[in-house]
Parts: C-alpha cells; structure tokens; sequence
C-alpha cells in the first residue's frame, strides 16, 4: 500500500474543501507547483490531483496549471474532475498524465468507460463517490440510487486500472476513514481499491494496512497532510515497514 498526496485545484489554486463543499474551502497554497514538488520531496510516488472546477463544471478548468505540475515532477500523476469525454481523456495523457480518473462518467455510462479503457489500457481508473452506500455525481453535488459496491463490480467488468473509493462524509473531516466500507468494496472485485477521504494521522494508516490484504493498494490524503496532522514522509516509512510502528 501506497500514501498519495492530493492537491485540489480550485481558481488556480491548492485548497482543501470540507464534504466535498464548494463554499467550506481553505486554502493551502497560490503555487500548486510547488506544494507538489515538496510532496515528492517527502517521497511521494504518486501525485492525485483533482481538477474542483473541471468537476462542478464537467469540463477541464485548471489544464494548463496541471501540465505544469506533471512536467515539474519526475513521479507520475493522475487526474481527476470533470473528465467526460474521450477528448478530455487524450488531452490529458497527451499532456503526461499517467492516468486518469472518471467519475461521473463512470456512474453514468459503462459502456463509455469500456471504450476508452480498451483505448488506454491502464490508463483509465474509476472514482467512486459514495455518501452512505450510495454512489454521488457531478462534483458530489447529486446522490444517485445505485450502490457503490454495484457500480465497482460493473468497473472491473469495463476494465479499469483501479477504483479510488471515497467516504465523502469522511472527506475533509480528519474523522478516520470508513475502513469497513472501503474493504466491503475492496473485497467485491479483483481490482486495486485506493481509499480516500478522512484521513487524520497515522493510526488511520495502520487501521488500512491491517486491511490491506483486501485489495487496498493505497490511501489518498489531503487535509491531514496540509495541517501537519499527518507527516507525509513518515506515513510512507510506515507503509514501506508494512504497519510495524516500532
């Protein structure tokens, strides 16, 4: 298991939202290019960042800012928010992303998602959203009826390279994340699970590590890491130890 460092773009800018909320941000950097040379300063050997705009908006809003990113960093990136179409999809790789992240896509079309992951093989990883089992859209601004662990299974039949599951009630709250959820959905396919959402320090690191065998091939962090709650370098230390602590 892997700890991956998020940067959140809003307005040109790094900031963490609080649920998913639009209007609860806090902002943690003017230079997003630089926070994310210091994440992988501390180690980091993948970068999550997530176009906030591009998500509401269904479009890519902070493109050029990201290949700024991907072209600062010599570790790979993905790129999640708004990625819609198979335009957006070839826009991004094309700039050196190394995979991208569907969404509201994913939830809505399946058959679109088994186009392009035929298209770009181990290019295409699905987001999964889910605010009390059930899978939200559009910027987590609509919860749809469809169960998350339905929509996983029908991912791993589209072929994608991984599935990102994220607690959106955990999001942004440094309340811990939903293990029992997350290795639930883990233990539904055979495909990596990447948890996100909730992190607050490094028992939360251990209390997935202990569950890693499920599938859990990594664990996004934001907030946690910008407050200082959580050290980035040594929650990789940990991960890299397998969960001894000593």
């Amino acid at each position: 298991m892997i700890v991956i460092p998020a940067i959140d773009l809003k307005e040109g800018r790094c900031v963490r939202l609080v649920q998913g909320d639009m209007n609860q941000e806090t902002v943690y950097s003017d230079t997003p290019v630089e926070m994310a040379r210091h994440w992988e300063s501390q180690g980091a050997e993948l970068l999550h960042v997530v176009d906030l705009d591009g998500a509401v908006e269904g479009r890519p809003k902070n493109l050029e800012l990201i290949q700024q990113i991907v072209k600062a960093l010599t570790i790979p990136v993905e790129v999640g928010g708004g990625i819609r179409t198979a335009e957006t999809i070839k826009s991004y790789l094309n700039a050196g992303v190394d995979r991208v992240v569907i969404g509201t896509r994913a939830a809505e079309d399946p058959e679109f998602i088994a186009q392009v992951c035929k298209a770009y093989p181990g290019k295409i990883v699905a987001g999964i959203d889910a605010k009390g089992g059930y899978v939200a859209v559009r910027g987590w601004t609509d919860t749809s009826s469809r169960l998350a662990t339905e929509l996983a299974k029908e991912m791993e039949a589209a072929g994608v390279a991984a599935i990102i599951f994220t607690d959106i009630q955990r999001d942004g709250m440094e309340t811990g994340p939903n293990i029992e959820s997350t290795k639930s959905l883990a233990e539904t396919v055979d495909l990596p699970v990447i948890a996100s959402g909730g992190i607050a320090g490094l028992k939360d690191i251990e209390a997935l590590l202990a569950v890693e065998s499920a599938g859990i091939a990594g664990a996004i962090t934001g907030r946690a890491i910008y407050t200082g709650a959580l050290n980035l370098k040594e929650a990789i230390a940990l991960t890299k130890r397998g969960g001894d602590s000593c």
